[in-house]
C-alpha cells in the first residue's frame, strides 16, 4: 500500500462488503434457528452482528481519514471554527 487517501476509500470499500457478509450469514443464522424453532436470537448470530458493527465502524474511520485528508480524526490539538465561526478545540 502506498498511504495514499484513495487506499483508504478502497479499503472502506472491502470493509464494506465484508460487512455484507457477515450480515447475510447473521440472516441466515437467525433463519435456521427460527426453522428450528428457537426462541432467542442464537448466540452466533449476535456475535456475527457485533463483528458486523466493528467493521462499519472501521469503514467509517477510514472514510473519516478520507475527509480529512489522512489526517488523524482523534487529532485534538487542531482547531475547527464552529457554526458561529469560533475557533474552537476538540
Amino acid at each position: 500500500m502506498t498511504g495514499d487517501s484513495d487506499s483508504f476509500g478502497s479499503l472502506a470499500e472491502r470493509l464494506d462488503a465484508i460487512s455484507e457478509e457477515i450480515a447475510e450469514t447473521a440472516l441466515n443464522e437467525l433463519k435456521s434457528a427460527v426453522r428450528r424453532g428457537e426462541q432467542k436470537r442464537p448466540a452466533v448470530e449476535r456475535t456475527l452482528t457485533q463483528a458486523r458493527r466493528a467493521i462499519d465502524k472501521a469503514a467509517h474511520l477510514l472514510r473519516t481519514l478520507d475527509d480529512h485528508g489522512g489526517a488523524d480524526p482523534d487529532d485534538h490539538d487542531h482547531a475547527d471554527p464552529d457554526e458561529h465561526g469560533d475557533a474552537r478545540t476538540h
